[in-house]
């Protein structure tokens, strides 16, 4: 075996795009080998990149195929032989086509009979040979959504490409791919190591290139850029926030990073933090320092590409251009805490929110609503969550957040306390936007929680009135991103909020409005429901559980377990999630297949019954010894878990329930549930829905069984 190095060096590469196309590049080149049957050892093995450059090094690779085995079928004898058994047409063909003799073909059988075969077995071609078409290939299947043409060819890559390193042990494979010859040389720093760089062998590869300022292994770029912003930080008495989207993105832009700390004059701190930090992480991709309380300091950190001889001329250019953001930010704050928060909701009632929905305004109006109703049930203060959700848009109407769109709601927070609003109406307008994206957490504070969930109310119920609903990859008001928010911000605040009235008074709200500006019409052509139809069918309930499915999919419940509990429609979203807690904690029993099965088998014969079935089974009626033992332990499980059911505790009635299995057991052994005698038939039948209701109070059990 001997080491593999395919090095593509190219132009700078999209700095967002390139993890993904080295991925593709390595995962290319391995399947690429996979399919010929080229084995090699890739342990340890990942994609090498940086900006100027796409690397696959492989430390072992088979210098050849494995022989090649063919078997080719040919005609049955019956076809193949005349009567004499002299060689057909066809047989004769067949062997030609083989290039052999027929009389060296051999001969195999299968259901219809004997028949000719050409077995073959040819040396593999030596993997120099197939790396060519390998690399070629790998190229090919990379998503490059806008390739771009250079010269005067039909090549197309993601960036004109330059040179082609193809090593296979110390031997050059020669190849042509995208216009380049392969060679032996690569590239190192454009600007510390402008010249060609020998690699003698493939495992000299990453040496060769840190000694031309190229650190090749983006895992070895990471930590030093990580390390030397740490100590940069220290130096400046802070710590550096380094989020995992920015400090890719540095990894992505630089092949030999260099820390340079800097700062900026300490009035731009009275500007909010949030809005300094977007403009240094996303505009110019540097690290602010915080200090100890996790507040901005006027210190931030810069990553060049380049060791310079003169750092103070680097760090003077960063500061220089961070400061007219920096200025640019400050006078919008200005002039917006000039303007008051109040003031800028005056123009809400001018900016449409949908058309069918109305203004900004009206949706305010209506989140107010539900706000305030919902904070009664959850222990809130119904004035401030009115006076929050009053408050929550009008940031919207800022010079801030029209210059960072991102700061919506967390400029609203800054706004409201200069303004002398309680800060737990300032938070809860930050907070109304939680979760922003997939993976943040929810509002923490009460208030948060409320305008957080009367938000997402109104959105849903607005989006599905309007016909919005999504369609494949079509969901311009986000409403899975809101039905996902709304479900984790109930069942993570262990609210017990009844989901489906919510959404009725939701609907209502919003079919008010649809009234009153002469929208309300079915959702769209026919055969789609209409408002009452949504309201009464429980559709957007149903949305909502089915985003609950993958929300519990990430978090490794068995999707049997989740349709377990969805079955019942739980009205609660947090009770929801207790019967799926309690069903993973019974699905560890030893009883529960069993009874998971029985759940199962008493649900059919339930469903095939033709007969009436009691409310109650009559003990008198008894007449084996399984079915009364069954009957009484039926009644002591059910008068045990009473009160267990009524304070939700699921884990204790399942627990309980389970304790009935022998019962179960020897009662379908040894009792026929269908007995002649009508009156014993139903008796029985009306002792099984009882134990199968009570199970049914919990999870839909039968679907746990295989």
């Amino acid at each position: 075996m001997k080491p593999l190095l395919i090095e593509l060096g190219t132009e700078e590469l999209p700095v967002k795009a390139l993890p993904g196309l080295a991925q593709a590049f390595f995962d290319g080149v391995v399947a690429a080998l996979e399919k010929r049957g080229v084995g090699f050892d890739a342990a340890d093995a990942r994609p090498l990149y940086t900006p100027r450059r796409l690397a696959v090094l492989l430390p072992a690779v088979d210098a050849e195929q494995p022989e090649q085995r063919s078997e080719v079928l040919g005609p049955y004898l019956n076809i193949a032989l005349d009567a004499e058994g002299k060689p057909t047409r066809a047989l004769e063909g067949f062997a030609a086509k083989a290039g052999i003799e027929w009389t060296a073909l051999e001969r195999t059988s299968d259901a219809k009979g004997e028949r000719f075969v050409h077995r073959a077995v040819k040396p593999g071609a030596q993997t120099a040979a197939l790396l060519p078409e390998i690399v070629a290939e790998a190229i090919a299947a990379m998503p490059i959504p806008k390739p771009m043409r250079w010269g005067d060819h039909d090549y197309a890559f993601a960036r004109p490409v330059h040179w082609l390193v193809l090593l296979l042990g110390s031997d050059v494979v020669e190849a042509q791919v995208l216009g380049v010859k392969s060679d032996r040389m690569s590239r190192g720093h454009r600007f510390e190591h402008d010249k060609p760089v020998w690699i003698g062998q493939p495992q000299d590869y990453i040496d060769a290139l840190r000694a031309a300022h190229v650190l090749v292994d983006p895992v070895e770029r990471r930590a030093r850029i990580v390390a030397e912003v740490e100590a940069a930080a220290r130096q400046a008495g802070g710590s550096a926030r380094m989020t995992d989207d920015n400090l890719e993105q540095v990894v992505c832009l630089t092949e030999w990073p260099a820390a340079v700390l800097c700062s900026f004059e300490r009035a731009f701190l009275a500007v909010p933090q949030e809005a300094l930090i977007e403009t240094m992480e996303v505009n110019q991709k540097f690290f602010p320092v915080l200090s100890d309380g996790g507040r901005l300091t006027e210190h931030f950190i810069g990553i060049a590409n380049i060791e310079s001889r003169d750092a103070a001329e680097v760090r003077k250019g960063y500061e220089r251009v961070i400061r007219p953001r920096f200025a640019d930010a400050r006078f919008f704050f200005d002039e917006d805490l000039k303007q008051g928060l109040v003031s800028m909701g005056d123009g809400l009632m001018t900016v449409t929110y949908q058309a069918k929905l109305g203004s900004v305004a009206d949706k305010v109006a209506r989140v107010a609503a539900l706000a305030e109703a919902i904070a009664t049930q959850v222990g809130a203060d119904p004035a401030q969550a009115r006076r929050a959700a009053t408050l929550a848009k009008n940031d919207l109407q800022s010079r801030m957040v029209n210059e960072f769109p991102e700061l919506q709601g967390i400029a609203g927070r800054h706004y409201a306390l200069a303004a002398g609003e309680p800060s737990e109406v300032a938070l809860a307008i930050d907070e109304a936007y939680q979760p922003r994206f997939a993976g943040d957490d929810i509002a923490l504070s009460p208030l948060g929680k409320v305008l957080a969930i009367a938000e997402r109310l109104d959105t849903l119920a607005g989006g599905f009135a309007a016909g919005l609903k999504p369609t494949g990859n079509k969901d311009p008001f986000a409403l899975r991103r809101n039905a996902l928010g709304l479900a984790r911000t109930v069942i993570e605040s262990g609210l017990t909020l009844d989901l489906q009235k919510m959404l009725d008074a939701a609907i209502e709200t919003v079919a008010a409005d649809m009234k009153r500006l002469g929208t309300l019409k079915p959702v769209s052509g026919e055969g789609k429901p209409s408002l009452d139809e949504i309201l009464l069918g429980g559709e957007l309930y149903d949305f909502i559980l089915d985003r609950l499915r993958g929300y519990y999919a990430d978090k490794g419940v068995p999707a049997a377990h989740f349709n377990a509990v969805a079955e019942l429609k739980p009205a609660s979203l947090y009770d929801f999630d207790t019967r799926i807690d309690a069903i993973g904690t019974f699905a560890t029993l030893p009883e529960a297949e069993a009874l998971a099965a029985a759940n199962k088998r008493i649900g059919n014969i339930l469903k095939k019954a033709d007969t009436a079935i009691p409310a109650m089974e009559d003990p008198a009626l008894f007449t084996e010894p399984a079915e009364r033992a069954l009957g009484e332990a039926v009644e002591a499980a059910l008068d045990d878990t009473t009160a267990a059911l009524h304070q939700h505790d699921y884990v204790r009635v399942l627990n309980r329930l389970a304790l009935v299995r022998p019962q179960v057991d020897a009662f379908f052994d040894q009792v026929m549930v269908n007995a002649e005698d009508p009156a014993i038939r139903a008796n029985r039948l009306a002792l099984l829905k009882r134990l199968a209701d009570r199970f049914g109070a919990v999870a839909a059990i039968g679907q746990l069984s295989t």
